[in-house]
């Protein structure tokens, strides 16, 4: 049986440009996202065909969530959160075709992502507020002989936030995949063991299967979670201010 971690390895396809398998799903997810959205609005019609009713309650989802986490003035960062939503989204699902690569199981890629909204909220944070930014670590109301603590707890959990959030998305892929994985193998062994342990291979069968719906939420409810974290991420760029 086939080891449940070989489904993550990276594999090179051009290796003169160290072009590998993760490149390609990467452009492949972001060819589908544009070629998507461009077939779902060709029209543009005032009312809406199932192709357009579908990009418009994204749309609509991502701009709802980005407005109730910032205020209307967070709007600015509408294009940045709905192509990491849409990115997650699309990379996730993807990666639950059999044979696909699940870049979204890679560490280095979601602390990338991770990485990019840190860095806009910091980049933005300064150019819109200079040192008053700073304001983010220190709480208003807090008795001055316990504000050097504060500040340090406040830092250490804005710099965390990088490795929460890419550590979420990585570890809830990484490990359904290995679950899925690890299940159908089961299904395989039992089926060739044949006699009596032919009958047991329903059960790991099922158990797949129900893992298979489940990492399909997963797969939608991480983005989510990612575009909502982002979302309240951008607020403290937006609004240092305790």
């Amino acid at each position: 049986m086939a080891s449940p971690i070989e489904q993550f390895q990276i594999k090179p396809i051009i290796p003169v440009i160290n072009f590998t398998n993760s490149s390609l799903f990467m452009i492949g997810a972001a060819a589908v996202i544009v070629g998507g959205l461009l077939y779902a609005t060709r029209k543009r019609a005032v009312v809406p065909g199932r192709a357009q009713s579908v990009a418009e309650v994204l749309h609509d989802f991502v701009a709802n969530t980005l407005v109730d986490a910032t205020g209307k003035e967070g709007m600015k960062f509408f294009p940045l959160v709905f192509s990491l939503f849409m990115f997650v989204l699309t990379a996730n699902l993807l990666g639950m075709i059999p044979g696909f690569f699940t870049v979204t199981s890679h560490i280095i890629v979601t602390f990338a992502l991770a990485m990019l909204v840190i860095g806009t909220v910091v980049i933005y944070g300064f150019v819109k507020h200079g040192t008053h930014f700073l304001g983010l670590f220190v709480p208003s109301g807090v008795p001055g002989w316990l504000l050097p603590f504060i500040v340090v707890i406040e830092l250490i959990s804005f710099l965390s936030r990088p490795i929460s959030l890419s550590l979420r998305l990585f570890a809830n892929m990484l490990a359904g995949h290995i679950a899925l994985k690890v299940f159908a193998g089961f299904v395989v062994a039992l089926l060739g063991a044949g006699g009596a342990l032919t009958i047991l291979a329903p059960l790991p069968l099922l158990m797949a299967v129900a893992l298979m719906a489940l990492e399909f939420l997963v797969a939608a409810l991480q983005a989510y979670v990612f575009t909502v974290l982002t979302c309240i991420y951008l607020n403290d760029a937006l609004h240092p201010g305790h």
